[in-house]
């Protein structure tokens, strides 16, 4: 049976695509798979990611050729898929994860800690902004876009001092740099960070059960817990949460951290609950963190972006 991949053109999607396939191919090799590149509104619109009020701006012209059947699945970074998808389409599979961590990037013989004061360093995230402002308040951070390449070239050609990205993309397209691994207790990742999400058509159980051959549960469990505390504290671009799930035995256990704009102020929660229900744990540290007062972050980082964006 032929099935067709719907996929971003990056290098870095069609490295996670091929590397769907390879796995496929190795638990029903009697398969053939076609890859077909689809632009999306995050391809074309260049701005930074916060000022792009709208989910899912990697994923939903993909998704969108799911639900018209022109693919059978597409395969996309985990953390770029919005809490809710299109009617009809399931997050049908979620493989083994990456790592889980973000790695810093400089143009010298630097860590984090010694890079000198005043040093620009570059990253296009909101959550990783605020997560380096809590450690090093003397440097700049400026928004960074373009893929994992273009951002490692204005690294070396002098534009930035430093970048700051997750460590599986580099990982997954076997880059070659220089570069320091970042805690998650210090930058706790985005929910689904170093996970890949395969969306399908909830009727098609052909699709379904060949896509269950490379499910990792450990991975599903631990991303179902970070997404349902995203879903239900609306964390995203716009208000940057870092939240970790992992399992051990028949646990599973999540430590979420939430900023103030500002970074001087954090809220911190970490809860453990059993493999069975990971959305209830999730629903839990939401709730705790919603009694520590986290509407009142998310409301002063949205009444600041825009002021910002006006």
């Amino acid at each position: 049976m032929r099935f067709v991949l719907g996929t971003r053109g990056s290098q870095l999607s069609l490295a996670q695509t091929n590397w769907v396939i390879s796995e496929l191919k190795k638990k029903t090799p009697e398969h053939d798979f076609e890859i077909r590149t689809i632009k999306t509104r995050g391809d074309t619109d260049a701005r930074p990611l916060f000022t792009i009020d709208q989910k899912g701006i990697f994923e939903k012209e993909i998704d969108r050729a799911v639900a018209d059947r022109t693919v059978d699945f597409a395969v996309h970074s985990l953390k770029d898929i919005p809490s809710n998808l299109m009617d009809g389409l399931v997050v049908g599979c979620v493989p083994a994860r990456e790592s889980v961590n973000d790695v810093f990037i400089p143009g010298g013989d630097f860590s984090l800690q010694t890079i000198p004061a005043n040093s620009v360093i570059g990253t296009s995230s909101l959550r990783r902004a605020v997560q380096i402002s809590r450690i090093r308040k003397d440097v700049t951070v400026k928004p960074i876009r373009g893929n994992i390449e273009t951002r490692i070239k204005k690294v070396q050609d002098g534009s930035y001092d430093a970048i700051i990205l997750a460590q599986a993309g580099i990982n997954r397209l076997g880059i070659n740099v220089r570069h320091h691994g970042l805690s998650t207790d210090d930058f706790p990742p985005s929910p689904g960070q170093g996970a890949i999400g395969i969306v399908c058509r909830r009727d098609d159980t052909n699709t379904q059960k060949m896509l269950k051959t490379i499910e990792d549960p450990d991975t599903r469990t631990a991303i179902e817990a970070e997404r349902t505390l995203s879903e239900f504290v609306d964390s995203g671009c716009r208000f940057p949460v870092g939240v970790y799930g992992q399992v051990s035995g028949q646990s599973v256990s999540l430590a979420v951290s939430a900023y103030s704009i500002d970074g001087k102020k954090s809220l911190t929660v970490q809860k453990s609950g059993t493999k069975t229900d990971p959305r209830g744990l999730g629903r839990a540290v939401a709730e705790e963190l919603r009694r520590q007062g986290v509407k009142e972050l998310a409301a002063d980082w949205r009444q600041k972006l825009d002021e910002w964006n006006k």
